[in-house]
């Protein structure tokens, strides 16, 4: 009897634990799959571009100070009557029709558009859609075979996800930074109708416009605003929360302009 204890207590050691028991397999989104972010970075990151925007100059704006009395009574200076030139970042989503996905804030107004690849080549752009509600605009560059960052379902996020976040900050270049998706569905004030993924992947000024990237290597979201105590947008800084408009609101905006494009 002894010695049939024994190997029963052999035997259940050997066998496989309940199905009850069994730890639920991990979720793709959920957690790095390598040690480092490269892979993931590399195959995405062409994808994603700075763009240069000529925007009317101060004088453009603003009448009273095309008058040289009134500059030198108010000490305007003259570069108030030259253009600004602002910068953003977007993402290629259609490199067969090269269409350009950004925010509306970064081209609102502008005089002239270039979006600038990771490769360096520099293509004038055209809008071809906007949703100024929604902060989100399309752009039409006059290539093709670009590379391009597929959309995801960004209704399948969940908090603790990780995340990239691709931009060109404070117009220093291409710049990656990580994070995790901190909520979902979170308006910026009471009355916004609008929701979006936020974020504590860092997102500074001039990362408006770029890409929110899941771990699969999917657009989930395009950045668009920051959280700061400074009130001066220049000074603004991440504080470790941002705000990204999700990649299905991104469908239907693209999807409209697609329809008013011509083929």
């Amino acid at each position: 009897m002894a010695l049939a204890a024994v190997i029963g207590g052999v035997v259940a050691r050997m066998l496989p634990l309940g199905a009850d028991s069994a730890p639920a397999a991990p979720r793709v989104l959920a957690g790095p799959a390598e040690e480092s972010l490269a892979p993931l970075v590399r195959k995405t990151a062409p994808a994603v571009v700075n763009i240069a925007v000529l925007q009317p100059s101060p004088a453009q704006q603003n009448p009273l100070l095309q008058d040289p009395f009134y500059r030198r009574y108010f000490g305007v200076p003259d570069a108030a009557l030259q253009p600004a030139m602002a910068a953003g970042s977007g993402v290629i989503v259609d490199g067969g029709r090269g269409f350009v996905i950004t925010n509306f804030h970064v081209v609102q107004n502008a005089q002239a558009i270039q979006v600038i690849l990771k490769d360096g080549r520099k293509l004038d752009a055209q809008p071809i859609g906007a949703a100024p509600s929604l902060d989100l605009a399309v752009l039409k560059v006059n290539a093709k075979d670009l590379p391009t960052l597929t959309l995801g379902d960004s209704k399948q996020l969940q908090v603790g996800d990780y995340v990239v976040a691709i931009g060109n900050p404070f117009g220093l270049g291409q710049t990656v930074t990580s994070g995790i998706v901190s909520a979902t569905d979170r308006p910026l004030g009471q009355d916004d109708q609008r929701r979006f993924i936020q974020t504590d992947a860092p997102i500074n000024p001039g990362n408006s416009g770029g890409a929110l990237i899941s771990l699969r290597g999917e657009l989930i979201g395009i950045n668009s605003a920051l959280f700061s105590p400074s009130s001066n947008q220049g000074s603004a800084g991440n504080v470790g929360i941002g705000f990204a408009i999700p990649s299905n609101v991104v469908k239907q905006v693209l999807a409209e302009a697609e329809r008013q494009s011509p083929r």
